[in-house]
């Protein structure tokens, strides 16, 4: 497994735990935004994995 790929999505996620938090506490608008990136950058991300994973299933 690639650690540096997990350890994306862990922090991605984190980051909108964070940021979601934020705007739904506080109502910081800004916050909304930066939760919306990290989703997004989520997204991005656990596509990648999916990718990874299906190919190293593949080379078995």
């Amino acid at each position: 497994m690639d650690n540096s790929l997990h350890e994306q999505i862990v922090q991605a996620y984190n980051n909108y735990l964070v940021e979601a938090a934020t705007f739904d506490e506080k109502g910081v608008k800004a916050a909304a935004a930066r939760a919306r990136k990290a989703l997004g950058e989520l997204g991005k991300l656990t596509k990648d994995r999916r990718k990874e994973i299906q190919d190293k299933k593949a080379e078995m």
